[in-house]
C-alpha cells in the first residue's frame, strides 16, 4: 500500500474525475453565458436603433412645448392689454354718464326754473 506509483494512479485518476466534473458544470454554463450575450447584443443594437429617434423626438417636443410657451405668453401680454383698454373705456364711460347727469340735472334744473318764473306773476 506505499507502493508510489499506485497513489500516484489515485491522484491522477481523481484529478481526471475533478475535471471531468468542472467540464460538465462549466459547459452549461458558458452555454448560458453564450445566450445571455447574444440576447444582450440583441438588445443593444434594438437601443442603437430605437434610442436615437426617441431622443431626437423628445427635443422636438422640449421645442415645441418652449413655442407653445412663448405663444402663451403673447397672448396672455395681448389680453393684458385688451383688458386695459376695456377698463380705461369702461372709467370714460363712467367719466361720461356722470357728465350727462349733471347735464341733465341742470337742464332739469333750469326747465323748472323757468317753469316758476313763467307761472309766477311779475312782481312790481
Amino acid at each position: 500500500m506505499i507502493d508510489p506509483v499506485f497513489w500516484l494512479g489515485i491522484s491522477l485518476f481523481l484529478v481526471a474525475v475533478s475535471l471531468t466534473a468542472v467540464l460538465v458544470v462549466t459547459i452549461p454554463t458558458l452555454q448560458e453565458v453564450a445566450r445571455a450575450a447574444r440576447s444582450a447584443e440583441k438588445l443593444f443594437d434594438t437601443l442603437n436603433r430605437e434610442f436615437p429617434p426617441t431622443l431626437e423626438a423628445i427635443r422636438l417636443t422640449g421645442i415645441e412645448i418652449n413655442q407653445l410657451t412663448e405663444e402663451i405668453d403673447r397672448g396672455v401680454e395681448s389680453a393684458t392689454g385688451i383688458v386695459k383698454q376695456v377698463d380705461k373705456a369702461i372709467s370714460d364711460t363712467k367719466e361720461q354718464v356722470q357728465e350727462a347727469q349733471v347735464n341733465t340735472r341742470s337742464i332739469a334744473i333750469g326747465f323748472k326754473a323757468a317753469w316758476q318764473a313763467w307761472r309766477q306773476p311779475e312782481s312790481k
